[in-house]
């Protein structure tokens, strides 16, 4: 058999970070975290944010269910909108157009939690209808405690509210409005004001509108258990009200000094920046695979997997995986084989294989192989997963050759006297072998002119 010639893996011309660590585990053991995930919908979710940077940072585990590969979304919220128009707040700024659409999202689930139309239009209204600010500084102009006016055609009528109501989470009174001279720089008193009518509003849209993506469950259900203190912290961050300032336009009638213009011209559009509580909120999670969740959990060791109130064992997560993914215990086998190498695995479904692998990582290194793997006996036989014939495999190896990677069947040889009951268990690994093989095309005239030259 010819022995494979090792091509270097192709480095992607465009690097933003920096490589930390190819597993979420300190070797000196001073600074190990053990994450904490749970099962829903036979998927395996990440919620806690420091967990996330955690096994995404350190080892590229997982992806954010809302960004192609690292988990962004969050990062890349409207706060930045904020700071990039100048304004010196920490709350959220938004569209008209955006916030009515998750006004729309909020009232379809409302809705489907059996609610009537008539109930769903009070709890809106009364959720989302304006709220006081602590006080807001124009370019000479006074504003009240509902809106703060943002733009006018030229710099002079550019108004900007300078103050949010606080730090996130903070009660912000109805109807309550300060100028800078009698206000100050003090914030507001989170206990002053309507601060029961916005618990009664939280409390509403707790019962109704407190969403999240599937499959991930809402944590406002009131479920509490010594097990799972870990996740108060974040339930009650993702139930608390978010405080959004949302972009409104009203017209407005100015009088020209001369009074010469027409009377379109004066009216000007000036962009009201209007705080309002944000009645559907979206929160991003890491998507862990089987493969890597049972890899943090087996060989490293820093993850702990939650069903329902309990967390589950290696055995039982290893019983589970294998009945909601039947080719589970061959594709981990592939998967603990190359972790175990230095290569990132990732899934490789769009180019029709079980695995990617990279070298460090994806944002450095494009993919350099495309594995295909299979359980077999001593004698290479068994039931395969996916038979290739000629046509299958030449389409396949193009498919690979053109996304510049190249194709590798990765056998798993097990022993023949091992039983069933062996494999029930992830300790069947210490008697399993592997036999890569690199399948490359056959090209006639390049074979033929290379040995023209010998």
């Amino acid at each position: 058999m010819a022995e494979a010639v090792f091509h270097p893996p192709r480095r992607k011309r465009r690097v933003f970070e920096s490589y930390e660590a190819p597993f979420p585990v300190d070797v000196g053991g001073k600074d190990f975290r053990l994450c904490q995930a749970e099962i829903i919908n036979n998927n395996v979710i990440v919620r806690n944010p420091e967990d996330i940077e955690q096994l995404y940072n350190k080892g590229y585990f997982g992806k954010g269910i809302l960004s192609r590969s690292r988990p962004v979304f969050s990062i890349s919220d409207p706060l930045l909108v904020a700071k990039w128009r100048g304004v010196n707040t920490n709350m959220p700024i938004i569209t008209s157009q955006k916030y009515q659409r998750r006004v729309q999202w909020a009232q379809s689930v409302l809705q489907e939690q059996g609610l009537d139309s008539c109930s769903v239009s009070k709890i809106l209204e009364s959720y989302t209808k304006p709220l006081g600010l602590p006080f807001c500084r124009g370019a000479g102009a006074e504003h009240t405690g509902d809106s703060c006016s943002r733009g006018g055609p030229g710099p002079g009528n550019a108004e900007l509210c300078r103050r949010s109501a606080g730090r996130e989470g903070a009660q912000s009174p109805e109807g309550h409005s300060q100028h800078p001279e009698e206000g100050g720089d003090a914030a507001l008193d989170p206990g002053s004001g309507s601060k029961d009518q916005e618990q009664e509003d939280s409390k509403e849209m707790a019962e109704g509108s407190c969403h999240r993506d599937p499959p991930v469950l809402c944590g406002c259900e009131g479920k509490q258990s010594p097990e799972q203190r870990a996740w108060e912290e974040m339930d009650s961050r993702e139930c608390a009200p978010e405080y959004v300032l949302v972009e409104e336009e009203e017209e407005g009638s100015s009088c020209p000094e001369d009074g010469s213009t027409h009377a379109q011209e004066n009216l000007v559009k000036k962009e009201v920046l209007v705080c309002r509580k944000n009645p559907f909120r979206i929160f991003e999670y890491l998507q862990l695979g089987l493969e890597e969740a049972f890899f943090l959990v087996y060989a490293l060791g820093c993850l702990s997997i939650y069903y329902g109130e309990e967390p589950l064992s290696i055995v039982k997560l290893w019983e589970v995986f294998s009945e909601v993914k039947p080719d589970f215990k061959t594709t981990y086998m592939a998967y603990h084989y190359f972790r175990g190498k230095g290569w990132v695995p990732k899934v490789g479904l769009k180019y029709g294989t079980d695995l990617l692998l990279y070298r460090k990582g994806p944002p450095f290194y494009h993919a350099s192989y495309s594995v295909i793997a299979e359980l077999v006996d001593d004698n290479f036989e068994g039931s395969l997963r996916r038979p290739l014939s000629w046509m299958s495999l030449s389409g396949l190896n193009r498919t690979t050759a053109n996304a510049s990677k190249e194709l590798m069947l990765c056998y798993l040889i097990r022993p023949s006297d091992m039983t069933a009951e062996e494999m029930s268990t992830p300790e069947c690994m210490k008697r399993i072998k592997v036999q890569e093989l690199i399948v490359s095309r056959w090209v006639s005239t390049r074979e033929r002119s290379e040995q023209d030259e010998l």
